[in-house]
């Protein structure tokens, strides 16, 4: 199954912000795989702190979840939007087709 979904490095083992993509993300095993582009990320047994899995080669951790209403982002971040996402985000999530064009925001987080 594919969706369209947040995709947020955490920098750093103490990091709480960094960089987001939203981009469609392979489930797989019941959620507990993940594939975007070429990247793989595993389920964290235990979540993190502020994270949930972590990308299999080099061992980052992301937070990665569904899109909801923009309000995806724990603390402000830049988001860059995949060009083959843009329709699904602004128009069937957010339900905002003037910003059809828009590929990278500013995200306000929730703190």
């Amino acid at each position: 199954m594919k969706r369209v979904m947040w995709i947020g490095k955490k920098s750093g083992s103490l990091s709480l912000v960094g960089p987001a993509k939203i981009g469609w993300v392979e489930v797989k095993e019941k959620g507990k795989r993940l594939e975007y582009q070429k990247q793989i990320f595993r389920s964290l047994r235990a979540q993190g702190y502020k994270t949930n899995f972590f990308d299999m080669k080099p061992g980052e951790e992301y937070w990665i979840s569904g899109c909801r209403n923009g309000r995806d982002a724990l603390y402000n971040t830049d988001v860059e939007i995949d060009e083959n996402a843009l329709e699904e985000y602004w128009l069937h999530i957010r339900h905002m087709p003037e910003h059809l064009e828009k590929k990278k925001f500013r995200a306000s987080g929730k703190y």
